[in-house]
């Protein structure tokens, strides 16, 4: 089967979850299946595997609506997106469309790499759920990342497709820390500091850890990074970093006490997978989908309540208490790889082709209509 993979979301210079969920599948489903993928700027490249590659229009571009022109002619098996938003207008092949998740709707702010006019469209798009569902019903197959949201997407009847989970997974080759080495009194955040993740909380909780280092790792507006120093108790031992690459993500979360996350709401929860994979315990919020995510190798706890993570950070202190979190974490990280999701992603396709032709069958049997 011949599987093209649209990774025209890919980032350029660094990944962003998007981008490294595409890329990471892409990898993992050409050890299995041949693969091409789209691109539409040749810097995409650097971070991307080497397969086979068409360069075409942007995903942003008003040409998206006729980018099925272009793919026809490249004859697929199937096409995969990593996004609900490939134009479909002509297509002659099987289409899988992903949703990740529907944390838009409760929070419509836009990413701010988008265009003016794209961010514009993007809050008028979550004020309602029927623009998603004439987008999803377009494909033949619909991708998701978790049974949490393939739940909301039945819930809000977002489409009739099959809806088939195609999870995230921790990058490969990771070697897990050393059980016998002492964690370092820290705890690492890794996250965006939009208002439903919740920082604040965990900022107010640290003043029950005053030995304790709290290390917030991704970019930050000076704005929102002063009231966060604000919001932070006298005394509060934090280090803003400002971003991280690779080798410093991972040093620090092989050397914390915890990954923590206090988010109200999530669309998956990459970061408590990273942390797991590692054997770094993780303290979330009980919150659906970290109950999914995190299983039994996380400590789930009120995302209100300071005292309550501030507590669960004390009790990884007591005898045995951190080595068994770190075995549990481990132990759940193994329900996650991008090997598996190749798998799916593989019997997804092979759904969408059955889909593609019974439907193409039903059209031809339509009756013509009287002259």
């Amino acid at each position: 089967m011949r599987i093209l993979i649209d990774a025209r979301f890919t980032r350029i210079g660094q990944h962003d979850g998007i981008s490294r969920f595409g890329a990471s599948l892409i990898e993992a489903v050409s050890r299995k299946a041949e693969v091409a993928m789209l691109i539409c700027d040749e810097r995409q490249l650097e971070l991307l595997p080497d397969v086979p590659h068409v360069r075409v229009t942007s995903p942003l571009s008003p040409a998206e609506l006729f980018i099925a022109a272009q793919v026809n002619g490249l004859a697929p098996d199937v096409v995969f997106c990593p996004m609900q938003t490939m134009g479909t207008w002509g297509r002659r092949y099987p289409l899988i469309l992903t949703l990740h998740d529907l944390i838009y709707y409760e929070h419509p702010a836009p990413p701010g790499f988008l265009p003016a006019p794209v961010r514009l469209l993007w809050r008028l798009y979550h004020r309602a759920y029927w623009p998603q569902r004439l987008l999803l019903n377009r494909a033949d197959v619909v991708a998701t990342v978790s049974a949490t949201t393939r739940s909301l997407m039945a819930a809000k009847r977002l489409t009739t497709r099959p809806v088939r989970i195609i999870g995230n997974a921790p990058q490969p080759g990771g070697l897990p820390r050393q059980a016998e080495v002492p964690p370092e009194k820290s705890l690492v955040y890794m996250g965006s500091f939009m208002p439903y993740k919740n920082v604040e909380t965990v900022l107010a909780g640290m003043a029950h850890l005053p030995e304790y280092e709290l290390h917030l790792l991704s970019r930050i507006t000076p704005a929102r990074r002063a009231e966060l120093e604000a919001a932070a108790p006298p005394g509060t031992r934090v280090v803003f970093h400002g971003g991280v690459d690779e080798a410093e993500y991972s040093s620090l979360l092989h050397s914390a006490t915890a990954l923590v996350s206090l988010s109200r709401s999530e669309g998956y929860g990459l970061p408590l997978v990273e942390a797991m994979s590692v054997g770094t315990p993780v303290i979330a919020s009980d919150i659906p989908i970290f109950r999914e995510v995190g299983g039994d190798g996380a400590s789930l706890v009120d995302p209100d309540s300071p005292a309550a993570f501030a507590a669960a950070v004390r009790a990884l202190e007591a005898p045995g208490a951190w080595e068994g979190a770190s075995r549990a974490a481990l132990a759940q990280a193994e329900h996650f790889s991008w090997d598996r999701s190749a798998d799916a992603l593989i019997a997804a396709a092979e759904e969408a082709r059955t889909e593609f032709r019974a439907r193409r069958r039903a059209l031809l049997r339509l009756p013509r209509p009287p002259r």
